[in-house]
């Protein structure tokens, strides 16, 4: 059982900064539900703030809540944006969520996160598709390299948040080409090893999302430089959900001296390309690493 706070215990779920030697297995999961709100754990927490989370815990969180919302034929997740509009807050959040356009083939969902005071603090939009037995015989896509298996090389620690738990704490991570110090593209498998919302199963679009906000990381073009960039939005597209466990991002990026950047990731499971993901970027002086709005 995860071990977190609830909200009306009035326990802070930042209360412990402290390492653990298993933290997915002792916290368990990145957030746990409180009625109308998620409360995120240490797992969620990102490496810009101590009390704010990682952009890929809301992502999942948005994965999960928007396709399980409202089912009905039109139940594929093919595109989800998420726009991340203020740090998000490791404190208990509400969760918003509502149908924007019915539809048997197409349906768009939308979600929000909403902190203290109800300041929303992240928007998702995910569009649904319906799926069909469809002959696609004859088709044709474009031929892409296999990225090197995740068993390729072994597993790693991120180069930050040594110590203190955090999202880098929640993923099974092999970088396969590239390097976490030095700039430029690289490829490096994910595999989430903690549920999204306790005592739920994983879902695979969760699994993407959970791994795709780290694109801007893994390609980062501007590291340990004396600029910096986060991205304070993700949109995937996929055409197929991950079979397996494993995501791979296959990320490159761009960083402009007018402040503006971007990265761009083709995402892979272990049959072939399932999709892609684009951040915006904003590009900064290195000192100014927290995004303000």
């Amino acid at each position: 059982m995860a071990a977190t706070a609830r909200t009306r215990t009035g326990t802070s779920p930042i209360a412990s900064l402290r390492a653990v030697d298993d933290p997915t297995t002792e916290i368990g999961a990145l957030f746990e539900r409180d009625g109308a709100h998620f409360v995120p754990t240490q797992l969620a927490r990102g490496p810009w703030s101590p009390k704010a989370l990682h952009g890929g815990a809301p992502a999942a969180l948005f994965a999960t809540v928007c396709e399980a919302h409202d089912p009905g034929p039109a139940a594929f997740v093919a595109r989800l944006t998420v726009e991340l509009m203020r740090p998000v807050p490791l404190a208990p959040l509400e969760l918003r969520v509502r149908t924007i356009r019915p539809g048997k083939k197409v349906q768009w969902i939308e979600a929000m996160l909403l902190g203290e005071r109800e300041h929303e603090v992240a928007r998702a939009t995910v569009l649904r598709i319906r799926c069909d037995d469809v002959d696609t015989s004859g088709s044709v896509h474009p031929p892409v390299d296999a990225p090197p298996a995740p068993d390729a090389t072994a597993a790693m620690k991120f180069p930050f948040g040594d110590g203190v738990v955090g999202f880098w704490n929640v993923h099974d991570v092999r970088l396969v080409r590239g390097s976490w110090t030095e700039p430029g593209p690289g490829i490096a498998w994910f595999r989430l090893q903690c549920p999204v919302i306790a005592g739920e199963p994983i879902s695979p679009i969760a699994r993407v999302a959970a791994a795709a906000d780290f694109g801007s990381g893994v390609s980062n073009p501007v590291r340990m430089t004396k600029a910096a960039a986060i991205n304070p939005e993700l949109t995937v597209h996929v055409h197929r959900h991950p079979a397996g466990d494993w995501v791979c991002l296959e990320s490159g990026a761009w960083a402009q001296p007018h402040g503006v950047g971007m990265a761009e990731t083709r995402l892979h499971d272990e049959r072939g390309v399932i999709g892609r993901g684009v951040q915006s970027l904003l590009v900064e002086r290195a000192t100014h690493l927290v995004m303000e709005v």
